[in-house]
């Protein structure tokens, strides 16, 4: 039998050609079907809705074709209608919960409170001048004894602080026991006139003693051991420290020569600094937080008591005056300190000074005041209520000022702009101008354009006020909104008429990028 050989089908050369030209067609088919749905989808509706193309760092540039900007080169970004027309106001924008998550936008309530403005000051501890004391030779003489011999040494009232050896004096001690020897005889004398006489003269003597420094108790000894002293002791005139000392043992001193200066030092005074456009801010006994540098982690507190009248006209700067109870001794003079003001405002944006009614001051020394009527512990003067001297007027019901977190207004010269969140429209901000009064630590005080409750944006107001500038609308930069117009004769901008445009300059190439020239020989082609 002969091999049986199988039988094997071919596909015709041109029938696989011509599949192969349908397959192509087909997929070319379906791709265009797909995509031409796609592209209508995504430009025409939106080329529909572009009013124009600006720039984001530029928002006066505005094009109506898409490219790059004239002025950084940046592509320019589409402003489409339906942004403009979500805000109902021409001063109003309207952002959506991403927009405004995105953009970290807060906000912040309009409230009435009392806030406080902190001054602060610098200077330095100082003795209290009206607690200082002199001791000086009150007649001519000579030093004999020094009972306190170096600074420091702390004495109390009536110590003796020095023996004076004086001709002067031992004659005036012996004038005043021949005065009081006649006054004796004359007693049974019966003439009135003599008795008169000689008591008068005693008197005088003894005036004249008590005025070069002797003391009642001295003048009665020198009467009683009816023979002078060729020595005088000086006693303390008050307790204190020795602070400094101006003469030897064996000195001969003149009338009038220093010899001690004793300062009490159980309050002091700190005096400090303030600015002339601080002075507004600092009231007749307002309370006063310091800190020493060398007492580190403790704060003392005074009044102010004086506030000086003159400017100095190198630092421009004016001295302040705080009464300090100084425990323990604490506070050495000349040591520095920095203090704390804090000044309360009213709705008016006035400080509000202490209420002293009831206290009296007296007219010479301020820091005297008493809760009534009396006399003054330094010279005696009689107080007066604090109100008649111009101090501590009492205010009726005071009101809290309208405050707005500082971070709020966007301030530009005198203009200041606040955005406000609509009430009744969710994610749409207004842009208002409002009058300021003075800044108070984080607060301002708002005079007019804002009304307790609301809320008002404290953080992400410089992205809304671009997006009105971008939109043309009225912001802190345009305050009547439109466009800005542009340089004349910029590269890439139109010009005036009748004005040549700026050539545009070439773009230098980047360091590095340089491209080698073909050198160029005399006689040769490049």
């Amino acid at each position: 039998m002969g091999e049986q050989r199988g039988t094997s089908w071919r596909i015709p050369y041109w029938v696989a050609i011509g599949l192969a030209i349908l397959c192509l067609l087909i997929g070319y088919g379906l791709g265009k079907a797909a995509r031409v749905p796609a592209q209508a989808k995504m430009e025409t509706p939106k080329q529909a809705n572009i009013l124009f193309w600006t720039c984001a760092m530029h928002p006066q540039i505005h094009s109506a074709e898409p490219g790059n900007c004239p002025i950084c080169g940046m592509k320019l970004i589409p402003v489409y209608e339906e942004d403009q027309e979500n805000a109902a106001g021409p001063r109003q924008v309207a952002l959506s919960p991403q927009a405004a998550k995105l953009a970290e936008v807060e906000t912040a309530p309009v409230e009435r409170k009392f806030v406080d403005m902190r001054v602060r000051l610098a200077g330095r501890i100082m003795y209290d001048e009206t607690r200082l004391a002199y001791i000086t030779a009150w007649v001519p003489g000579r030093l004999e004894k020094l009972f306190v011999d170096y600074t420091g040494i702390v004495v109390r009232k009536g110590d003796k602080m020095v023996e004076i050896f004086s001709p002067d004096l031992i004659n005036a001690q012996q004038e005043l026991i021949l005065a009081a020897r006649s006054a004796a005889d004359t007693e049974k004398a019966s003439l009135i006139s003599t008795r008169s006489y000689s008591t008068g003269a005693t008197d005088i003597f003894r005036q004249k003693l008590r005025l070069w420094g002797l003391t009642e108790k001295q003048v009665a000894e020198i009467e009683k051991q009816n023979k002078p002293s060729d020595r005088l002791g000086i006693y303390a005139p008050i307790s204190g420290t020795v602070i400094a000392k101006n003469a030897l043992e064996g000195m001969y001193v003149d009338t009038g020569t220093q010899i001690y200066t004793i300062a009490d030092l159980s309050r002091v005074w700190a005096t400090l600094q303030a600015y002339e456009s601080d002075l507004s801010w600092l009231r007749y006994w307002q309370d006063v937080e310091f800190t020493a540098e060398a007492l580190p982690g403790e704060t003392f507190t005074g009044h102010i008591w004086f506030i000086g009248p003159v400017v100095d006209e190198k630092t421009r700067t004016v001295s302040i005056q705080v009464d300090i109870p100084n425990l323990g001794g604490k506070l050495k003079p000349d040591t520095l300190v920095s203090g704390i003001v804090h000044s309360r405002i009213d709705a008016e944006g006035k400080v509000m000074g202490v209420d002293l009614t009831g206290k009296y001051v007296c007219p010479m020394h301020p820091a005297m005041m008493k809760d009534g009527p009396g006399t003054c512990e330094i010279y005696g003067t009689p107080l007066v209520p604090a109100q008649d001297l111009g101090y501590g007027a009492p205010v009726a019901q005071p009101v809290p000022p309208l405050v707005v977190p500082a971070s709020a207004p966007l301030v530009t010269g005198a203009r200041a702009v606040v955005y406000v969140a609509v009430a009744d429209k969710p994610g749409v901000y207004e842009g208002r101008e409002v009058v300021l009064g003075p800044r108070a630590g984080d607060y301002y005080v708002v005079k007019q354009g804002l009304a307790e409750g609301e809320r008002v944006v404290v953080k992400g107001n410089f992205l809304i006020d671009s997006s009105l500038q971008i939109q043309a609308k009225p912001s802190m930069m345009s305050p009547e909104g439109g466009v800005t117009p542009a340089m004349p004769g910029m590269p890439g901008m139109p010009a005036m008429p009748g004005t040549p445009a700026m050539p545009s300059a070439p773009t230098p190439p980047m360091p590095g990028m340089e491209m080698p020239m073909p050198e160029t020989v005399p006689g040769k082609k490049p």
